[in-house]
């Protein structure tokens, strides 16, 4: 396992990142996952035996269950809370009323103090907007999280699913009024959904922001139990089929990435998620599971190492068709 640093921050997360959906089970998130308190132990156990530091949850994954077990687990290990990097984020509905959602002043400080109860820690690692808030201007977000770090209940802030033109809007804010700023971006990207290259990742890493890479498995069509010729009655796609991707061109890249690790003697999950960790914007890369093998199968992707032909052979099959103004920008660009 390697460590990386947080963005421009001194503070090293490992390259995996333990991912909590499928703890508890409340609501939609049992579509995911309903894993009690018992295999949840294991799963964070095996974790941490495997190098990862880094654990990264939500208010409203199974309606604040996995935030609760997660804490649980680490009491239940004796692991020390200093040695462990936790993330949680913000947004998302956590009640009836109209102030119970959204990134108000009033809803962070309220789900801050919340999920610190549900975690029963003193502070939070890295402290993240789950999204945009259209209706609450920037400015008061970045208030309320910039007194979060100041009070010491946050030591970092981050985001995710964010719009380049949000997130460099935000960092302006931030540097402006002397605030604290995103460290990282939590993000969407798989080998079979590279759309995050087109803006966000020149951004992030022209302003040292990190990136957390959440569904590196495109919620399990990369897994290699999906095929154009068969299909399987297992798996998160069965029961809930997202995150979108367009599957002709998925199975292009399956087919492709199924003969590098059979020639390997790897599996096709451990190639996309080297693909991956093979990105020079990508710092962590969250993988979650529901069994023992799978989360095993998933650590053992640091020890894949891609040759130079391998990555263009993948590469060139996922590559992204051009776009404006992207394509423009590179033909002016060749010369300087």
């Amino acid at each position: 396992m390697k460590y990386n640093l947080l963005g421009n921050t001194g503070l090293y997360v490992s390259e995996l990142c333990l991912g909590t959906m499928t703890f508890g089970g409340r609501g939609m998130w049992t579509a995911i996952g309903t894993l009690p308190q018992d295999q949840v132990n294991s799963l964070v156990k095996q974790s941490v035996d495997g190098g990862i530091n880094f654990i990264d949850t939500a208010n409203i994954y199974s309606e604040g269950l996995s935030e609760q077990m997660t804490g649980q687990a680490i009491r239940d290990l004796g692991l020390k809370r200093d040695d462990l990097v936790i993330a949680t984020k913000v947004r998302g509905q956590m009640g009836d009323g109209p102030n119970e959602v959204g990134l108000s002043k009033k809803h962070i400080l309220q789900q801050a103090d919340e999920s610190l109860t549900r975690l029963n820690m003193d502070y939070i690692d890295l402290y993240q907007i789950h999204g945009f808030d259209r209706l609450t201007p920037l400015e008061e977000t970045l208030e309320a999280l910039d007194s979060l770090v100041k009070s010491g209940k946050v030591r970092y802030i981050g985001c995710s699913n964010l719009a380049a033109w949000q997130l460099m809007k935000a960092l302006g804010i931030s540097a402006q009024q002397h605030l604290s700023k995103f460290v990282s971006l939590q993000a969407y990207y798989t080998i079979a959904g590279r759309d995050l290259e087109r803006e966000l990742v020149p951004l992030l890493l022209d302003q040292k922001v990190g990136l957390m890479v959440w569904s590196p498995l495109a919620g399990g069509l990369l897994s290699g139990k999906y095929s154009r010729d068969a299909e399987t009655k297992e798996g998160r796609r069965v029961n809930f089929d997202f995150p979108p991707v367009n599957k002709e061109k998925a199975y292009d890249i399956v087919d492709v990435m199924r003969k590098i690790a059979d020639n390997k003697g790897v599996t096709v999950a451990q190639i996309a998620l080297s693909w991956l960790l093979h990105q020079p914007a990508v710092t962590s890369v969250i993988i979650g599971a529901n069994k023992p093998e799978q989360l095993a199968d998933n650590l053992s992707s640091v020890d894949v190492k891609l040759e130079a032909e391998e990555l263009d052979h993948l590469n060139e099959v996922s590559k992204l068709s051009p776009e404006y103004p992207g394509w423009m920008i590179e033909r002016q660009g060749s010369g300087r």
